[in-house]
């Protein structure tokens, strides 16, 4: 089982799409990552603006009304609100800064009316605690103001300002420049909502660890209660927003189809290579690669035309000189044959004449593998299962007595294939000749071969009956002058040259031939070639 795909186009396209979508996944996690942040802070600012419009609502009121009036507000389910005598110390939290001078402007207030805590009107009892030293919401810290700064002259409620309770009683929190409480929106204080005279003296903010709880309370300026606010903030969804998936959708898609392109663009060149080394295989003088393009494209046909011109002008040179040399034997070995007719001894002049035959067969061998190696004759259509049944029938016109052992089981429909006829019907008579010599008989089948890995292929088989090879010989057969036999008869060796033809030539056509020991007996010759 193949887990990547087999094809570099394939492969390419694959690395560079997972590349491209975890990119995308980590660009789009930070991206949601940063709208969790805004959206966290967009609704923790949404439900403090919500918990001071409550408060002003609430200020508004005459102290007699304001219960009457929290009860009316519509809070959302996540919020509570409720006046108490002391702000909520239960989170950990700090104070929110209130601007002094805004304060000093409630000097024209007057103080609230007398009662005991917990009565109607909110307001702090009026007895020697709230004297000089004393302010109307506890004891004063000893000095003449704040912090030891004195108030603004006419200050309202005993000339002092409120104090703080000590932070020891709600935990502490990180502070920013501005003195907000670290868990508070930036530089927000609510402040900016309200007129002088209606800003809470006092607020304190809490916040529950480890939760999205919050504590509120903000003091009423002019009774003793605070209104307390607890709420928690709701998590936004990273999700929420339909862009997210579209953009994600979108960009995959389009980075997708740009890899797609690029990568055909790409390996365009590798499979025109391939393309032309195959052609090259079959037909030495096949056309040269188009040199343009690129730079390193325009370097690589440069270089395979190289080869390629090399190649020919070897299968040439080689060519040229088995020629050569066929020619000036043919000369001596007429010449012999003369000089052996004036031999007297009849047993002598037969053994020169016979090894003078030998010696011509040869030759013409030679010279039938060098033309083949260099063959001419174009490429056309043929009927393959005709081509083999006139191989047959030839095959049992030179070998009467062998003819009821050849036999040849024709394909259900007709195969044509693209190749050089005369050749191949060169090579694959040597195949079934070889077959009725050495093994005695010849079956020849054929079949069609769907699906390969690079195309679809004819399969030819030859069969016989004979001992077989050693299977250190299988291979070795095909190259020139060797025989399986250490006779060097012409009527059981011949000269070896038989399946060398048949090889180069089917090689020639783009194809291949294997020689295989056949499980029971005999010898089995294996041809392919592209449909």
């Amino acid at each position: 089982m193949h887990v990547l795909p087999r094809s570099l186009r394939a492969r390419t396209n694959l690395l560079l799409i997972a590349g491209l979508c975890v990119i995308q996944a980590v660009g789009l996690t930070i991206h949601a990552l940063d709208h969790l942040n805004i959206a966290d802070r967009a609704e923790m600012h949404e439900t403090l603006h919500r918990a001071f419009s409550i408060y002003r609502t609430l200020v508004e009121l005459p102290p007699g009304d304001r219960d009457a009036g929290l009860a009316a507000i519509d809070k959302p389910g996540h919020f509570s609100a409720r006046f108490a005598s002391r702000p909520d110390t239960h989170y950990p939290g700090g104070f929110i800064p209130v601007p002094l001078g805004v304060r000093a402007l409630m000097r024209e207030a007057p103080p609230p009316p007398g009662g005991p805590e917990g009565s109607p009107e909110g307001g702090p009892e009026v007895g020697p605690e709230n004297g000089p030293g004393n302010g109307p919401f506890g004891a004063m810290p000893g000095g003449p103001g704040e912090e030891g700064r004195p108030p603004p002259p006419g200050f309202g409620f005993g000339g002092r300002l409120p104090p703080e309770p000590p932070e020891e009683r709600t935990g502490r929190f990180p502070r920013d420049a501005s003195g907000m409480p670290g868990f508070m929106p930036p530089g927000f204080s609510g402040m900016g909502m309200f007129p002088p005279r209606l800003k809470p003296l006092r607020i304190l903010a809490g916040h529950k660890p480890g939760t999205r709880h919050y504590a509120l309370s903000l003091q009423m300026p002019d009774d003793r209660r605070w209104l307390v606010m607890h709420f928690k903030i709701r998590p936004p969804n990273p999700l929420g927003s339909p862009t997210f998936l579209i953009a994600f959708a979108i960009m995959t898609i389009s980075g997708g189809g740009l890899i797609l392109w690029g990568s055909h663009r790409l390996i365009a060149p590798v499979s025109t290579l391939a393309h032309a080394a195959t052609a090259l295989g079959r037909d030495v003088n096949t056309q040269p690669l188009p040199e343009t393009g690129p730079t390193e494209i325009r370097k690589a046909a440069l270089a395979f035309n190289t080869m390629a011109a090399r190649i020919r002008r070897f299968v040439t040179d080689r060519t040229l000189m088995l020629t050569a040399i066929g020619h000036d034997l043919r000369t001596p070995i007429t010449r012999l044959k003369l000089r052996a007719e004036f031999i007297d001894d009849d047993e002598l002049r037969l053994k020169f004449l016979s090894d003078l035959d030998e010696m011509e067969t040869m030759v013409a061998a030679t010279l039938a593998f060098g033309r083949d190696s260099a063959m001419q004759e174009p490429m056309g259509a043929l009927d393959l299962g005709a081509l083999l049944q006139t191989i047959a029938d030839e095959a049992a016109e030179a070998m009467p007595d062998l003819a009821e052992r050849i036999a040849y089981h024709a394909p259900d429909s007709a195969i044509r294939i693209k190749a050089r006829s005369l050749a191949l019907k060169r090579a694959l008579t040597n195949l079934v000749m070889n077959a009725l010599k050495y093994g005695g008989s010849a079956t020849i089948s054929v079949s069609f071969d769907r699906g390969g890995e690079s195309e679809n292929m004819i399969r030819i088989v030859v069969d016989d009956s004979g001992p077989g090879l050693p299977e250190d010989d299988l291979e070795r057969m095909f190259e020139p002058f060797t025989r399986a036999e250490t006779s060097r008869n012409r009527e059981t060796g011949g000269t070896g040259l038989g399946l060398a033809i048949a090889r180069s030539t089917i090689r020639g056509q783009g194809g291949e031939v294997l020689l295989r020991n056949r499980p029971g007996k005999g010898l089995r010759a294996i041809v392919t070639l592209p449909a």
